[in-house]
């Protein structure tokens, strides 16, 4: 009896390392490693474009490309986006759709480009700025000014929406609604796009802005009723160093609650909840980049009800890193990559199929899988 008894610990010892090997084997299989392709381009990359911009709805939209499945579609307030990305550079361009987790290429003339990218600035913006667009509601920077640091900026954004009109036979141009909303007091906006989003059922403007000496925040521009003016309901207290890029908007924690994720160039990420009246400071890491000029940055889009990831460049190295903000910020994962990204993250697909394109400092363009498959 007494050996049996003894017996008992080993058999159990031996179960418990027997389960920790499958689950250790199981963990290892969910948790794939990310792939990397370099796109084989004939040029040499200056522009990254992904499907939340004017250029990839254009292309979906224009017959340019037979391309199977290119839609344009946005949620009501949203920016108006389709599964296509687009890059260019002084030698040509191209468009890269995504099919069955595969990125495909398809070459577009430097005509073409010249005439795409030209059109993403409209008449009157600030040189070189892109607008949001949704359906009939646009906006974009006019007023070229100087900032306080003799920086370029702008010093109003201005709204524009198409108005509804009875249907006639006799042509007639479509009635526009034009609104111009300055920053307020010394501010002036920063030369970055600004962004559309929707707040308690409303369609909403975020901005980036510059003030002082070399200081920075956010300006949140609403239409509160339908016989209110657009107008700044909100912005964040001044912070140094220069303009905050706006990295993303989503529920980042997965709390109903809409935030803006911003980057500074010192690279703190900052989340801010956004509320109709007020944009209140959420949380906070450092050791990311915000890439060059006003180049994009991903938000995923995770199946199965997951929350949203910021897709950023890590500081100082050739790395991009997924970050999590369910619920404290943390890095879900980190992919090295050929060179440092600083022409833009974007992204294609949703959920695992998803693919990440890496705008690379040498010019080329990465395909990141990040949870494995072909790239």
């Amino acid at each position: 009896m007494a050996a049996g008894h003894a017996a008992r610990p080993g058999r159990q010892s031996r179960s418990l390392l027997l389960a920790l090997i499958l689950c250790a084997g199981s963990i290892a299989e969910a948790r794939a490693e990310p792939v990397i392709r370099v796109l084989d381009l004939p040029f040499t990359v200056r522009v990254l474009r992904g499907p939340r911009s004017e250029i990839a709805v254009s292309v979906a939209t224009s017959g340019l490309l037979p391309i199977a499945g290119a839609k344009v579609g946005h949620d009501a307030g949203d920016e108006e986006s389709a599964p296509v990305a687009v890059v260019w550079g002084d030698e040509g361009g191209a468009v890269l759709t995504l099919a069955n987790g595969t990125v495909t290429v398809k070459p577009i003339g430097r005509e073409a480009v010249d005439g795409l990218s030209a059109a993403e600035t409209p008449r009157g913006a600030l040189p070189g700025t892109r607008r949001a667009l949704s359906g009939p509601l646009s906006a974009y920077l006019t007023g070229r000014t100087r900032a306080p640091d003799g920086s370029e900026a702008a010093a109003v954004l201005t709204i524009r929406e198409r108005q509804p009109m009875a249907v006639s036979t006799d042509p007639k141009p479509v009635p526009v609604a034009t609104s111009t909303v300055p920053a307020g007091g010394d501010a002036v906006f920063a030369p970055l796009r600004p962004r559309l989003l929707r707040l308690a059922g409303r369609p909403a403007f975020l901005a980036a802005t510059l003030s002082g000496a070399g200081s920075s925040g956010l300006a949140l521009i609403t239409h509160p009723t339908a016989e209110a003016s657009w107008t700044v309901a909100a912005r964040t207290p001044p912070q140094p160093g220069p303009p905050l890029k706006i990295a993303g908007i989503a529920e980042f924690a997965g709390s109903g609650m809409l935030q803006a994720a911003t980057v500074s160039a010192s690279g703190r990420l900052q989340l801010w909840t956004l509320q109709p009246d007020r944009i209140e400071a959420g949380a906070e890491a450092t050791g990311y980049a915000a890439g060059d000029g006003d180049s994009d940055l991903a938000v995923t889009a995770p199946a199965g009800g997951a929350s949203p990831e910021l897709v950023l460049p890590v500081a100082g190295r050739p790395e991009i890193a997924l970050v999590s903000a369910k619920g404290a910020l943390h890095e879900r994962l980190r992919v090295t990559l050929p060179a440092p990204a600083t022409n833009g993250i974007v992204i294609l697909g949703e959920g695992p199929a998803a693919r990440l394109l890496v705008g690379l400092a040498d010019g080329r363009v990465a395909v990141v899988a990040p949870d494995g498959g072909t790239p």
